[in-house]
């Protein structure tokens, strides 16, 4: 298989596994209270007893969240545009308003080009940010939204873009920071609800181009994208120079003897953007030989542990490639085969038929 193909994998099922490790552990107040649940610990393996879901939701898998349902959409938005010929970002905004659709349990009459839309697990309610729902129904409403969030969900869904953009320089790295923060755009405006994302976008396209990557190498992509989005956005230097004060604070994180629960603790909780991205570049650099150990540091602390998962799996996913994520993380993962049929279709640039594996 070919690295980088083995790499847009990596990326796409490591952010699901995040998610669905953090996802359980999302709304527990603190790292004590997920002790008590999982252990000393706190949660080390995907929970499949889904004992926080109704009854005729469980399905005996670890389920995934919002985060890697719009992650998808993403990806399908993306290969949209470029089978209707549409810009980018027209067929990720149309995606979103498909990915809504589902939330609400209404059937549109347009906007019914995605075709994971018709999968069960993909219409099931998954904590839906309300900023995301808010902004989504306005656009639906043929409206601009308006508000000045900046939560984590704008972040948590882009790494499709740069894995797409990566594959034979189909879009130039300057181009896909700009695109993924626009897609982020879309719901949150403020401006540290879409930079964390341009950032975000510019480590993976590095990372996934990268056929030898090693922990420096990824500190200096960090480095080199904080530069990017000075430039992107320097209209808006105060909330640039905060992702930059909180990436390099990632960064130094890394060399200190403090635990991991208590480093995340100087980087903040996660339910923001910054917070969100540092929180899961610390995790990816500190354990960047090991996911699993990078993917537990990242959902055990007190807040938004299936973002910071989920965005600690994209990102060093992206280094590790498929192949070398464990075992034991794969089996039990909702949705596996549709995510790596994404993935795969992300590395050809087309929409290619899905055909469910027979049981």
């Amino acid at each position: 298989m070919n690295s980088l193909q083995d790499r847009i994998r990596g990326s796409l099922i490591g952010g699901a596994i995040g998610d669905a490790l953090g996802y359980p552990v999302e709304f527990v107040y603190n790292f004590k209270a997920i002790q008590h649940l999982y252990g000393e610990r706190g949660i080390t393996r995907l929970d499949t007893s889904q004992r926080w879901l109704l009854a005729e939701d469980q399905t005996g898998k670890a389920v995934i969240s919002d985060d890697t349902q719009m992650t998808l959409f993403t990806a399908n938005g993306l290969l949209n545009a470029k089978r209707l010929g549409k810009p980018g970002l027209i067929g990720i905004s149309d995606a979103y308003v498909e990915w809504f659709f589902t939330q609400n349990g209404k059937k549109p009459n347009s906007h019914n080009d995605c075709w994971i839309a018709i999968i069960p697990e993909l219409n099931k309610r998954r904590a839906p940010g309300n900023t995301c729902m808010t902004a989504l129904e306005t656009i639906v409403r043929m409206r601009t939204p308006h508000n000045d969030s900046k939560g984590c969900g704008g972040v948590m869904r882009v790494a499709p873009i740069p894995l797409y953009a990566a594959v034979n320089e189909r879009i130039s790295i300057e181009a896909s920071d700009q695109l993924a923060g626009d897609a982020a755009k879309l719901t949150h405006k403020h401006p540290l609800g879409y930079i964390p994302a341009a950032l975000m976008a510019h480590v993976i396209y590095r990372l996934a181009c990268d056929m030898e990557p090693t922990k420096e190498g990824m500190k200096r992509y960090i480095i080199e994208g904080t530069e990017e989005i000075r430039k992107l956005y320097k209209d808006y230097h105060n909330d640039v120079e905060r992702m930059v004060e909180l990436a390099e604070r990632a960064i130094f994180l890394i060399d200190n003897d403090k635990t991991d629960l208590e480093s995340i603790g100087h980087l903040g909780e996660g339910w923001v953007g910054e917070e969100a991205l540092a929180i899961a570049l610390y995790c990816a650099l500190k354990h960047f030989d090991s996911l699993e150990d990078a993917l537990i540091a990242a959902v055990n602390h007190s807040g938004d542990s299936d973002s910071t998962g989920a965005i600690t799996g994209n990102i060093l996913g992206a280094a590790i490639g498929y192949e070398a994520i464990p075992k034991f993380f794969l089996d039990d993962l909702e949705l596996h085969d549709v995510i790596l049929h994404m993935a795969d279709d992300l590395y050809r640039g087309e929409i290619t038929k899905y055909e469910p594996k027979s049981e």
